[in-house]
């Protein structure tokens, strides 16, 4: 283990009709698709400088000989029937492997950067809890030094109360947290950069 720190990284199996499939009702499911794999692409190239050990989460399964190399990415499937499910069990699992603290990021979000993470993980060293919010009402990163699975339960995923039902359930728990810059998820046509249209 090179750190006591792991950033988990939320993949998608990149699948022609089982990727954006909000973005893909305006913009048709190739270009959904060639946009996440962009967005694939992004999220490796911000996450590869951290000094934090790597563990990818693919949706479905895992795939071997892809553009993530094993020699920087430990590769794991993840486990739940819901985000919630499958989030706690990604953090349970690494806290089960001897880390201190973790964070959790997707592949959605093209605002996102190295500097942002390497914040995130700062800051998790102080305080219990760190996430970033999304302005459509949800998080980019949620990290913690402790599993707190409660904070993923009665959570109705991808609605625009994800970030405050987070937080509510930080707050019960009386969590010391830092919250990062409220960043831009890539859902639908309009949350896209300019010249990836």
């Amino acid at each position: 283990m090179s750190s006591k720190q792991a950033i988990i990284l939320f993949t998608k199996n990149p699948e022609l009709g089982k990727v954006k499939t909000r973005l893909a009702t305006t913009i048709g499911d190739e270009k959904a698709l060639a946009i996440y794999k962009k967005l694939l692409q992004h999220t490796r190239e911000i996450v590869t400088p951290l000094e934090v050990d790597k563990i990818l989460f693919y949706s479905d399964t895992i795939i071997q000989n892809d553009n993530w190399s094993t020699a920087i990415f430990m590769k794991k499937v993840q486990v739940g029937n819901d985000l919630g499910e499958r989030m706690n069990h990604a953090f349970q699992m690494v806290f089960n492997l001897g880390y201190e603290s973790a964070c959790i990021i997707g592949s959605d979000c093209y605002e996102l950067n190295t500097t942002i993470i390497a914040e995130a993980f700062e800051s998790v060293k102080r305080k219990n809890m760190v996430i970033g919010p999304t302005f459509d009402g949800g998080y980019y990163l949620l990290g913690m030094n402790k599993l707190h699975s409660s904070i993923f339960k009665n959570i109705e995923w991808s609605t625009e109360t994800v970030f405050d039902d987070t937080m509510k359930e930080v707050e019960n728990l009386n969590l010391s947290s830092h919250i990062l810059t409220k960043l831009t998820d890539i859902d639908e046509e309009k949350n896209l950069p300019q010249h990836w249209k």
